[in-house]
């Protein structure tokens, strides 16, 4: 608990978004920690669960970076927790071979996830895509109006913040994975894509999926912009063949 007191107190004077870094590996910890205090951001590195919990049902915390593999208890259902009570941002780390274990932490909610060994130029822009969907005001482009917008249907995906929103105005929460699956297909529309090329654009992180994690991003993409989401009028399938995305409609 020393090191969570401790760095909590240090996250007082930060201005940049506070970053829990929940991993049981010491060494981990220490580097991610000078990697985010680097670029901006106010590392709070934890060894476990019970340390983030510790401190406190409103904690000084925008975004919990967390182990799938924590010794000793489930990364996975910590996430969850924090979601559901915090309603913080999760980014998962993961180690290769934990497919089955992605897929479920898509169907819950994480935003992202990165894959151990990660390049840490590429976790800096992960963090900080989720953390400004996410809203944090470091994370926002101020001026609107220099965005670029892709409207579909009733809803516009604004490319510049990342953000996808509604005919008032009102932003549509999505995943880091989700985000970059539907500007991709409004980036290709009214062409066939299949899978493979889905999960190549997905990035080295989800590469290793199997089959199944496209299937659950587009049921969750159609919950997300789809009036009826069982009669899809954007995203479509072409069984055996893909998915293709049409412009028109109503959402």
């Amino acid at each position: 608990m020393e090191e969570a007191s401790t760095d909590a107190q240090a996250t007082a004077t930060g201005e940049g978004p506070v970053v829990a870094i929940i991993d049981d590996d010491a060494d981990l910890r220490r580097t991610v920690a000078a990697l985010l205090e680097d670029n901006g951001f106010v590392p709070l590195p934890l060894s476990d669960g019970a340390s983030f919990l510790a401190l406190g049902p409103r904690p000084r915390v925008d975004l919990a970076l967390v182990d799938l593999r924590l010794r000793g208890e489930n990364g996975l259902t910590l996430a969850i927790r924090i979601r559901e009570t915090l309603g913080l941002p999760i980014v998962m780390l993961t180690g290769r071979g934990d497919e089955m274990d992605k897929i479920i932490g898509l169907e819950t909610g994480a935003d992202d996830y990165m894959m151990k060994p990660f390049n840490p130029r590429e976790l800096i822009a992960r963090l900080r895509a989720v953390l400004r969907r996410a809203g944090h005001p470091a994370m926002l482009t101020p001026d609107r109006s220099a965005s670029t917008i892709l409207p579909f249907g009733r809803l516009r995906l604004d490319m510049t913040r990342r953000e996808l929103l509604a005919a008032d105005g009102a932003e549509v929460p999505l995943t880091n994975a989700e985000y970059r699956l539907l500007e991709y297909f409004l980036r290709n529309p009214d062409r066939i894509i299949p899978r493979t090329e889905l999960l190549t654009e997905l990035g080295n992180d989800l590469s290793q999926y199997m089959d199944r994690t496209i299937d659950v991003l587009i049921l969750r993409l159609r919950r997300k912009i789809e009036a009826v989401p069982s009669k899809p009028v954007h995203l479509q399938t072409r069984r055996g063949q893909g998915y293709v995305f049409v412009m028109g409609g109503a959402a």
